[in-house]
């Protein structure tokens, strides 16, 4: 009987956990599910809920799509730049899915889950672009289950509402230019210190980040700039 549970265990023949939050990190329920959430004590995969707000989403919004795109980037790279200062990234996620649940959610997985812990006990209780950031261990292990197929392939008949992830990728080859730049870091550190805090490792190298904005801080009242 117990093996069979734990073959069941967060898939849909599971009647107790929630398959979708076991999948996802999310529900759409929330805490109205008729089924155990169960946060990991430990993981490699860090969910920060509903950190990216598309401004094309904006009843005021003026800006073009090129100008979003831009925009994106912008955001994109300051979640690497700043989420690689605990660890080496091995995945990050932005979400652009419009449900309560998955809009904005940011997801990042480390190659190590002390590097992940470290992130959530750092980034809780601080700011970005002057809102309270909520951090906790997500469930997800495979981003492949997570995302959504037919959004991948562009045609998706649930749109925005969709409850699997609708990834949002940076343009321009910026993706590959971070990870890149991460590796590089990770060699140089190896060869010059061998030995380095966590908060020191997966640094974004020398690119040229001039055109950002916004980063997480310890305040409100800040615009939304890193500070420490």
């Amino acid at each position: 009987m117990a093996e069979y549970l734990a073959s069941i265990y967060g898939t849909e023949r599971d009647k107790v956990n929630c398959s979708f939050y076991f999948k996802i990190g999310a529900c759409r329920h929330g805490d109205r599910c008729s089924r155990k959430h169960v946060k990991p004590t430990y993981s490699q995969t860090v969910l920060i809920s509903n950190m990216y707000q598309n401004p094309l989403r904006e009843p005021t919004n003026q800006l073009t799509q090129e100008q979003a795109n831009h925009h994106f980037n912008d955001f994109y790279e300051d979640m690497f730049c700043e989420l690689a200062k605990y660890g080496e990234i091995e995945d990050l996620k932005i979400c652009d899915n419009e449900g309560d649940h998955l809009v904005g959610n940011v997801y990042v997985q480390y190659r190590k889950e002390t590097d992940a812990q470290s992130a959530v006990d750092s980034l809780n209780n601080r700011y970005y672009a002057q809102k309270p950031v909520y951090v906790e261990l997500s469930p997800v292990t495979d981003f492949r289950e997570a995302c959504c197929r037919q959004y991948e392939n562009g045609n998706c008949d649930r749109g925005g509402f969709c409850n699997f992830m609708h990834i949002r990728v940076p343009k321009g080859g910026l993706e590959r230019e971070l990870y890149e730049s991460q590796d590089l870091t990770l060699r140089m550190l190896k060869e010059e210190q061998r030995a380095t805090t966590d908060r020191d490792r997966g640094g974004c190298g020398q690119r040229d980040r001039s055109g950002s904005n916004h980063k997480i801080s310890n305040s409100n009242d800040n615009n939304g700039v890193v500070s420490h």
